[in-house]
């Protein structure tokens, strides 16, 4: 437990020894809490350095959508599908950007609790830390890395979005030149490519140091998008 979620945590470090870095990756709406987790071994494989450097933690959202005909699903918070769906039908999904969904400030909170106890276990500052995820992880963890007190090490967005425009715009500047990976499909009809264009451009024009990964696909996350994740982790191996 950290930040008083359930965590599964992988690693390949001798026993007693602390990290060098940490990577926290958040599942997307409608999956289980393990869902995230292959991915330590793959980006391992990627960069074997990782495997004595890197501990990967895979927090499990706090909601349970059993109820909603998702069992073992988990979310950050609620999101209207239908509403959504209609949005993008519509080519509305403008109207959406500049919202901050109900229930993310209470998932930030948590998953910020979750970072400071991670810093407390292992020693590590902020900038040792990655944060990232998918889909609705990818917006919970691009809203937590432009609000941390100091900047983390790094930010992975797989098949994210724009929301809270507002507040990202002010926020993102203070960020400086945090080394970003944004991947998004071209054909997503979850969360249109268009969307990852204004996120990619409003991160740009704050300073950041954005590798944005286009590929042609649907809401997945490719294999070229965790060639790119796995070069960003990999400077961050360094002592």
């Amino acid at each position: 437990m950290l930040g008083g979620l359930e965590c599964r945590t992988v690693d390949w470090l001798a026993e007693g020894e602390r990290p060098r870095m940490a990577v926290v990756l958040c599942h997307g709406f409608g999956a289980p809490g393990r869902d995230l987790v292959p991915l330590a071994a793959e980006l391992v494989t990627l960069e074997p350095g990782l495997a004595d450097a890197a501990r990967f933690v895979f927090p499990e959202g706090p909601m349970r959508l059993d109820d909603q005909g998702l069992p073992g699903g988990r979310a950050w918070w609620h999101i209207d599908i239908n509403r959504l769906v209609a949005a993008v039908e519509l080519g509305e999904t403008r109207i959406l950007r500049s919202e901050c969904p109900e229930g993310m400030a209470e998932a930030r909170g948590t998953l910020s609790a979750l970072v400071e106890e991670l810093r407390a276990a292992t020693g590590l500052p902020a900038s040792k830390i990655v944060l990232g995820g998918f889909s609705q992880g990818a917006m919970l963890a691009t809203d937590l890395a432009l609000r941390l007190p100091d900047r983390p090490g790094g930010l992975c967005i797989l098949s994210g979005s724009l929301v809270c425009e507002d507040e990202w715009r002010d926020l993102a500047p203070r960020r400086g030149p945090l080394p970003v990976v944004q991947s998004h499909g071209y054909e997503d009809p979850l969360l249109p490519f268009k969307a990852a264009e204004w996120l990619r451009d409003l991160l740009i024009d704050a300073g950041l140091d954005v590798d944005f990964v286009p590929f042609h696909g649907m809401h997945v996350i490719p294999p070229e998008t965790l060639s790119h994740a796995a070069a960003l982790l990999r400077r961050l191996t360094a002592p």
